[in-house]
Parts: structure tokens; sequence; C-alpha cells
């Protein structure tokens, strides 16, 4: 075999990129005969194969503006573009995937058809409902049989 696989495969267990791994040039020929991961972890381990050192960015300017945004400084509405929502987009994604883990289990238990999990399922991707319980009420309107109790366990998924 080359090193090139060995090399790749050292890439994937150091977590980073190809270019950044090196190997020994006395350890060339058993790094070309190493095939499985545990052969190069093998390998990583006595140092025939390591990574080379990660660059920093040696810019003073950077550095003191990373230093000053640490306290806090160069925050500000100046520095923003687009809307609270469009920068936090981890609100969006907790919602979305609440409401369609709702869906998912109600589905499973065929409370829902596939037919009405699908027009649902749109519906949230839309962003139609703004919580779980304005989905849950939809649903209960549109004739899905929810009790009480059930709603709001779903609520709490």
């Amino acid at each position: 075999m080359s090193i090139r696989l060995s090399k790749r495969i050292a890439a994937d267990l150091l977590g980073r990129g190809v270019s950044s791994i090196r190997v020994q040039p006395s350890a060339t020929a058993e790094t070309a005969k190493a095939i499985t991961r545990e052969d190069v972890r093998a390998l990583i381990k006595n140092g025939s194969i390591y990574a080379q050192k990660e660059k920093e960015n040696l810019s003073l300017h950077a550095k003191e503006i990373r230093e000053k945004r640490r306290k806090g400084r160069r925050r500000g509405p100046g520095k923003k573009h687009g809307t609270r929502k469009a920068r936090g987009t981890v609100e969006y994604k907790r919602k979305i995937r609440g409401q369609r883990r709702i869906l998912q289990r109600l589905k499973d238990e065929k409370a829902l058809t596939n037919d009405m999990f699908r027009e649902f399922y749109k519906l949230v991707k839309g962003g139609v409902f703004p919580n779980k319980a304005s989905l849950l009420g939809h649903m209960k309107s549109r004739g899905v049989e929810l009790t009480d109790e059930r709603v709001k366990e779903l609520r709490h998924i």
C-alpha cells in the first residue's frame, strides 16, 4: 500500500487535514504496510506518524481585537447585521425540532395518518406555529384525537 492511505486515516484520527500529517523518514516502510486504523493508531502512538503544530494567527492587531471582544467591547449595534431572529438560529432549531418530535411521536403511535403527518410537517417547516402548544391546538381543531392530559404530556417532550 502507499503512505497516502495511512496519512488519510491519521488525519481522521487526529482531527487534522491530510497536508499537516507527517511521517518519520525512517518509518516509511512501516507506514506503507499499515492498512487498518489500529495499525495507524499504533504508529501515531510510537511517533512514526505525527501532525504538524497548528499555526496561530500572530497578528498583534487581531490579538488586541480578540481581547477587547472578550471584555465585551466591539459588540454593539453597529457591528450587527440582520435581525435578532436571523442572528440567533438556535432558538429556531429548538422550536422546530420540538414540534417535529411531537409529530413523529404521534405518527409512531398511529394517532396521525401519513397524509396528516405530511400536512402538519409542512406547516411546521413553514414556521406557521410559534410554539408546541399552538401546533397541538391546531391538530385538535383538525380532528386529531388528543386528550388534555396527552396534550400536557406532549408539550413537555
